[in-house]
């Protein structure tokens, strides 16, 4: 990468920022206090617990995204399956996820505490799939072999807005079905057909899915703006679309969002897939590469991105939809676990490199030299941890008469200039 002085930048960089305040964001904070118990009782109701015979073996499937109580819903799954006689064993789903390896998928289930030691089960990984039916045009319907074998199939996920389409059912137990449970091949023949079609080859594919595999039931989890619980569900087969569909309303109200809907810099300090599938969220962001409606809030001009998250193991899976980066960020990418992500999703875009610059600063003057129509000094910046972490902000001066009449802002700190240190490095949130 070329030194920032041997860039022709007309003026350079040394560019007035504005300074920059902390604010809080007010979200509904409903949740479940004991996540382990309500996941046991909804096991066991009777319509639930009856489909489990003594003896069974039964595959749960898990799944890459970054879930607040995953493993403790997990280890309690275990548990109420053990209760009822059976013998689980955790078994990832999550497509190509994990550099589309066994051993990577497993690696990634394990950042996230799901190993036998904590769940009580053991983890199985593979990526050997078998094809039980297919599409009315041809396309193979594809499940884990391991779970296909067993006597029965659960599938834990959080039901959410996904990130390249809109439709009753988006991202949670369908999805992870098809495509978590098909690993990089069956995720391959569905994302053929391209996202705008999900509303149609999801809820097809499931069906097919739920009438050749032996699925006994989901766990549907939707959390709220501060990735704390909120609802817990066991679905069974024949309640899948309506309930998930119910759940996706309830998600979409919950979930956290920038109140502030006109941007000129967003500054994400942090992206990774357990994030979102695409790295920053696209429902938080307003920026979609798909041109799908739904995703038009807030309005950004420029979006910065200042590093990796470590559980993201490199996958830098959506850096595509960013303009600026750092090259702490460049660095630290894993291309083929990246490239093998983004290929089996056929949106190529996703792996492609904004502009990197040393550091964080630089990198956040690039974004304000590069504004339309706005002067230096009035940028309106925002600063976030990443797409989750949305409760504390920091926000540029000239944002501020509109944080104070915001019924759901409230400034918590007086404006000073952005800090960086002698280095370069933006203080974090």
């Amino acid at each position: 990468m070329p030194k920032t002085k041997e860039i022709p930048i007309a003026g350079g960089l040394d560019i007035a920022l504005p300074k920059m305040a902390l604010v809080r964001q007010r979200f509904d904070d409903a949740r479940i206090t004991d996540v382990e118990n309500q996941v046991i009782s909804q096991i066991k109701r009777p319509e639930v617990q009856s489909r489990v015979k003594p003896g069974m073996t039964i595959a749960v499937g898990a799944g890459s995204r970054g879930i607040t109580d995953i493993k403790t819903v997990i280890r309690a799954t275990v548990r109420a399956l053990k209760e009822l006689g059976a013998k689980p064993f955790i078994f990832p789903a999550m497509g190509s996820h994990g550099g589309a390896t066994a051993e990577g998928q497993q690696e990634v289930l394990a950042t996230y505490g799901i190993c036998e030691e904590f769940v009580g089960a053991p983890v199985r990984a593979t990526m050997e799939t078998v094809q039980v039916s297919q599409l009315g045009d041809g396309t193979p319907v594809c499940v884990d072999h391991q779970a296909h074998e067993a006597d029965g199939i659960v599938l834990v996920n959080r039901i959410k807005p996904h990130t390249a389409f809109r439709a009753p059912i988006e991202s949670g137990l369908v999805k992870m079905m098809v495509i978590g449970m098909g690993k990089i091949e069956g995720a391959t023949h569905m994302h053929w057909h391209g996202c705008d079609q999900f509303h149609d080859i999801l809820p097809k594919a499931a069906t097919h899915i739920m009438q050749h595999s032996p699925f006994l039931f989901g766990v549907g989890m939707v959390q709220n703006a501060f990735d704390q619980t909120a609802i817990v569900e066991a679905i069974l087969p024949e309640n899948l679309f309506e309930r998930e569909t119910a759940l996706l309303v309830k998600a979409k109200a919950l979930m956290g969002r920038l109140l502030l809907t006109d941007i000129d810099v967003l500054v994400i300090e942090q992206m990774g897939k357990e994030v979102s599938g695409t790295g920053f969220d696209p429902n938080i962001t307003g920026r979609n590469a798909r041109n799908t409606t739904g995703f038009s809030e807030p309005r950004v001009q420029k979006i910065v991105v200042l590093s990796l998250s470590p559980e993201t193991r490199g996958n830098a899976t959506g850096l595509g939809l960013a303009d600026v980066i750092t090259q702490q960020l460049h660095d630290a990418i894993d291309y083929p676990a990246t490239y093998s992500n983004v290929i089996t999703s056929t949106f190529l875009d996703g792996a492609l490199i904004p502009i990197a610059m040393p550091t964080d600063q630089q990198a956040i003057q690039l974004a304000v030299k590069t504004l339309v129509r706005v002067k230096y000094g009035q940028a309106r910046i925002v600063q976030i941890k990443d797409t989750k972490s949305l409760e504390t902000i920091s926000v540029s001066q000239p944002m501020l008469p509109e944080v104070d009449q915001h019924p759901d802002m409230s400034l918590i700190s007086d404006p000073a200039p952005i800090d960086f240190s002698p280095g370069g490095t933006l203080k974090r949130l």
